[in-house]
């Protein structure tokens, strides 16, 4: 449990923090329209007549929209209700060119939830602490206004425009950046795992609106303020902390916070007034005369639950209790879908080169890919998404290891021209000559060597200073670049200071 206060001048303040996030539904087309959803195209090439508003045009749901929507709530063991109806939130703006937003208010799909986070990795069992969250509801979105393209006009892109959203509503559960970052962490993870958004924050894809209040412990809820669009998750720790900070200082300085929707200046690391916040009724939300309400029957619900995959937490826990895993591990690789399926692409290889189970091969896979590929990658600047060593790749490298081809030193070295070149770890291996030695007559003359070049060390070994022993393996390899077999050396050693 989190313990986060901010200190004022006049005593400690606790923070009130809920988080609206946005994530763009997982869809071919529109909520509304066949008008195409990608990434990155023209500005207005995927607009349709609906997404513009033309007169006499007809909103027609996307099913798969409503199918993604219900899978994620599921996800999160929310209530899925089986009635649920759009409503019409007026208000004008430039990129929304219908002047209402099709949402739902009063009649979400999906109900109550709620998401259990770790607040500490390396003490997943004991650090625990579960968000409620209130709702998910399906909308529009709105299109994009672009102000610099010219210096006096700013111009419109509605290829956004009738994009499905899920507005996913926390309880304001949370109480330090660290609990609303871990928060928001999970619930990429699983939109993720559930491929209903991409979860790929810098494309806006998906996004957080931070409800920010403070309060003396103990005391009723703070007036709050919103922070709209915020694109990271380190942003998102930046706004509680600067917000919260903020709303302590004008407190204590006799003013009064107002409830109003702020926006985030990463630069500066500070928020800034955009609008006073609005009401429910002050967008005159109504029924959307033109869609007859959702009504989802027990077929339908049921195939959206059979087609959920397993999700993080259960696939921590098999990774802990089936595969022998520590919880650090299990929850480093659990924590991303891909880096999941990844890890379990690497075992299946690495296990059939083997021939043993899988539970007898993880340890040896998780830590490889943890310290060893990780690190690589990570000094390389790389993700595991564009790793030139593939699952297989690592398998084969593995199983050289395991059988006594290389040592884990030359195994370093056999990874990172991999990673260089693209090429396998035995083609590698073969071509450099580094097979490790388990010629008994070689390793004797390199021990023999070592100790005669360090005497007086032979002479402090025999005299009791064991630890010594661990030089001389070491002076022995060097000798050998790394391509003596551990054991032996080990085992002639024993004998020659015996």
């Amino acid at each position: 449990m989190s313990n986060y206060r901010i200190q004022g001048a006049t005593g400690e303040w606790e923070v009130v923090i809920g988080l609206e996030v946005h994530a763009q539904v997982t869809s071919n087309s529109k909520l509304f329209s066949g008008a195409a959803t990608a990434f990155g195209a023209e500005p207005n090439t995927q607009v349709s007549l609906v997404d513009a508003a033309m007169p006499g045009m007809l909103p027609v749901p996307n099913r798969e929209c409503i199918r993604q929507a219900v899978r994620t709530g599921m996800a999160i063991q929310a209530k899925i209700n089986k009635w649920s109806r759009f409503d019409r939130k007026n208000y004008f703006y430039a990129d929304l060119p219908q002047g209402y937003q099709i949402s739902q208010l009063y009649h979400p799909l999906v109900g109550e939830g709620s998401l259990e986070v770790i607040l500490d990795e390396k003490d997943p069992e004991g650090s625990t602490k579960t968000i409620g969250i209130e709702r998910i509801h399906v909308e529009q979105d709105a299109g994009k206004l672009m102000h610099d393209q010219h210096p006096t006009m700013s111009y419109v892109d509605l290829n956004r425009s009738g994009v499905a959203l899920m507005e996913i509503v926390s309880r304001p559960d949370m109480r330090s950046p660290a609990e609303a970052g871990a928060y928001l962490s999970k619930l990429r993870s699983i939109l993720r795992y559930v491929g209903s958004c991409d979860g790929n924050m810098d494309q806006g894809s998906m996004r957080a609106d931070v409800n920010v209040s403070v309060r003396r412990p103990g005391e009723e809820f703070g007036t709050r303020t919103e922070t709209k669009n915020v694109n990271s998750v380190r942003f998102v720790m930046a706004v509680v902390e600067s917000e919260a900070r903020r709303q302590v200082d004008l407190i204590e300085d006799g003013g009064k916070v107002v409830q109003e929707t702020r926006l985030y200046d990463p630069d500066k690391n500070t928020t800034r007034s955009m609008r006073s916040k609005e009401d429910a009724h002050d967008y005159r939300y109504f029924p959307d005369p033109d869609l007859l309400p959702l009504e989802l029957d027990d077929a339908f619900l049921e195939e959206c639950r059979a087609s959920l995959p397993e999700l993080p937490d259960a696939k921590r826990h098999r990774y802990e209790n089936a595969l022998g895993l520590s919880a650090y591990n299990a929850g480093v690789l659990t924590a991303d879908v891909e880096t999941a399926r990844w890890f379990e692409g690497l075992l299946t290889a690495t296990a059939k080169k083997a021939g043993k189970s899988e539970a007898e091969v993880a340890k040896q896979a998780s830590n490889w890919l943890i310290s060893e590929l990780f690190g690589a990658l990570n000094k390389l600047g790389k993700s595991l998404s564009d790793s030139p060593v593939t699952a297989a790749g690592g398998a084969e490298l593995l199983a050289l290891v395991a059988d006594g081809t290389i040592s884990g030193s030359i195994a370093k070295q056999v990874l990172e021209k991999m990673l260089e070149s693209g090429d396998g770890a035995a083609a590698i291996v073969e071509r450099e000559g580094l097979k490790q030695t388990t010629d008994t007559g070689a390793i004797e003359a390199a021990v023999d060597a070592v100790l005669a070049a360090n005497a007086d060390k032979v002479a402090e070994y025999k005299g009791g200073k064991e630890a010594l022993f661990g030089f001389f393996v070491g002076q022995t390899m060097k000798a050998m670049q790394g391509k003596g077999n551990p054991g032996l050396v080990n085992q002639v050693l024993k004998a020659r200071l015996a």
